[in-house]
């Protein structure tokens, strides 16, 4: 067992130690949040999300949890959870991957080249092949809303409980923000 666990420091550091900022909690190891950039040249670019990242006991023989913690509008990234539709993390995951890998090439990927036919989100999938610029147009009004910088500095949960005064707040909102940023197990 200390295989893997030795392997889980070295990439969790390998992260810290590129230009990703990482957010640790609790013990800093198994679960933190990694600022993560849009792609260039995608409707995605210039956004900024913070991405919960939860490592397995078994990692790297077991992939990792991902999900967006602020909004996204994309087919495969539930709205709701944040939890990413990603065959190479979710399926064919391999040890010879690492947290690099996912931040560096699945999720740009991902951003790049969505895959309608394989939806997390319905709503995105089916405005993607019904209306493209229409797509483009939402994907773009939820970068503006809610991936800047200023959204993801120091809130653990989706955007949209700061946007949510005292008075405003009703309890009928409360299971979304539960569901909010937990990612895929």
């Amino acid at each position: 067992m200390s295989s893997p666990s030795k392997r889980r420091d070295m990439d969790v550091m390998k992260l810290m130690m590129s230009d990703y900022t990482v957010e640790t909690i609790n013990d800093g190891i198994t679960e933190f949040n990694v600022e993560f950039h849009g792609p260039k040249e995608s409707l995605y670019e210039g956004g900024v999300w913070k991405i919960r990242v939860e490592l397995p006991d078994a990692y790297p023989y077991k992939s990792p949890s991902i999900g967006f913690l602020n909004k996204i509008f994309h087919p495969n990234v539930d709205e709701l959870s944040g939890s990413v539709c990603l065959d190479v993390i979710n399926q064919s995951w391999s040890p010879m991957f690492d947290l690099l890998n996912v931040f560096e090439v699945f999720l740009p990927q991902l951003l790049l080249y969505p895959n309608p036919s394989d939806p997390l989100n319905g709503d995105a999938a089916s405005l993607m092949m019904k209306d493209k610029n229409q797509y483009e147009q939402k994907v773009k009004e939820y970068c503006e809303r809610y991936a800047k910088k200023e959204n993801i500095i120091g809130t653990p949960k989706d955007e949209s409980d700061e946007e949510i005064s005292e008075e405003d707040f009703s309890g009928q909102s409360d299971s979304d923000d539960e569901v909010v940023g937990h990612a895929d197990p």
